[in-house]
């Protein structure tokens, strides 16, 4: 009889270490939709990862690498990814059903994190091409950008707004940044749009090896697009931002964002955009955009409601 009782005194000792040792050792995972590797979203995804598990416990953060803004809004609306990169106007046609999502359901799962940094339309030609200005474009081999991307839908409403349709190109090349990069260098085209932070990776390495033209967009033409598109804005590009090129260049900008489900824990949410603030220094370590990424202009911008957990920190922290 002793020796049955303590086989079950030992056994209800197991069983409780077991399940103690588990209760806290639950992983929590957390895949960051970005973009392509030559862009900004990439490197940035990564210092957000090292971040989360760094100082969140339990959390296992990993990068995904995609096709960038319209590509992260399905996989958040289909629930593969927890965290997204997104142009702020790609949130906007997602939740209005305009766009690239005419015709499709509206998303109506996107919640905002925060407000990042702009997301500068760089024209970018090669110096033989003789392109100087968007109407150059005309007759010539461009690239804009992949197929139903956020790069897409800017090339296309910037063209429109100079009288153009891709009908009037020599060629419309649906190419993402790495491809558009490598046919600029070897001349198979002409120009490429690109819509990224600056400075772009993919811009900076053409520039080491070919002569380039950063095209500016007028500000006159950047006020009309306002009035049937109100998320751009004008900015510069500063010189020397690239190889090459020696004088400021006025263009036009969205902004780039993080999104999370709806459905997505909001202590987690809380956690996750508390120690992105808090370790700003990681995100400017890899990448100078992070410099843009402040908590005093994290919800300017915000097309779309809060997750509840990010309003919970922005709210103690007094940004409204």
């Amino acid at each position: 009889m002793k020796r049955v009782i303590f086989i079950t005194i030992i056994l209800l000792l197991s069983t409780f270490i077991l399940t103690g040792c588990n209760s806290g050792s639950k992983e929590i995972y957390i895949s960051i939709a970005t973009g392509g590797p030559a862009g900004t979203y990439y490197p940035l995804g990564g210092a957000l990862a090292k971040i989360f598990n760094d100082n969140i416990e339990g959390v296992n953060a990993n990068v995904q690498s995609t096709g960038a803004s319209v590509e992260n809004v399905g996989l958040i609306a289909k629930g593969e990814a927890e965290i997204a990169f997104v142009q702020n106007d790609i949130t906007y046609y997602a939740i209005s059903g305009t766009e690239n999502f005419e015709g499709k359901e509206k998303v109506t799962n996107l919640r905002g994190m925060a407000m990042l940094y702009p997301e500068v339309v760089q024209v970018i030609a090669t110096k033989d091409s003789g392109i100087k200005s968007i109407g150059d474009l005309k007759g010539k081999r461009v690239a804009i950008g992949a197929p139903g991307s956020g790069v897409e839908a800017n090339a296309r409403q910037i063209l429109a707004v100079h009288g153009m349709t891709y009908d009037d190109l020599g060629k419309a090349d649906y190419l993402s940044f790495n491809e558009a990069a490598e046919q600029l260098k070897n001349k198979q085209i002409d120009a490429a749009f690109i819509t990224a932070g600056i400075p772009t990776s993919a811009v900076t390495e053409v520039a080491q090896t070919a002569d380039i033209v950063v095209v500016p967009i007028e500000s006159e033409k950047i006020e009309e697009l306002n009035k049937d598109y109100p998320f751009y804005t004008e900015v510069v590009i500063p010189a020397n931002t690239y190889g090459g090129q020696a004088s400021d260049i006025t263009t036009a900008a969205v902004m780039a964002m993080l999104v999370v489900p709806e459905s997505l824990d909001e202590d987690l949410v809380y956690n996750l955009t508390k120690a992105m603030f808090d370790n700003r220094q990681v995100i400017i370590d890899t990448h100078s955009r992070g410099n843009d990424i402040k908590l005093d202009t994290a919800l300017k911008g915000m097309p779309i409601d809060l997750h509840p957990g990010a309003k919970k920190y922005y709210d103690e922290m007094g940004i409204k």
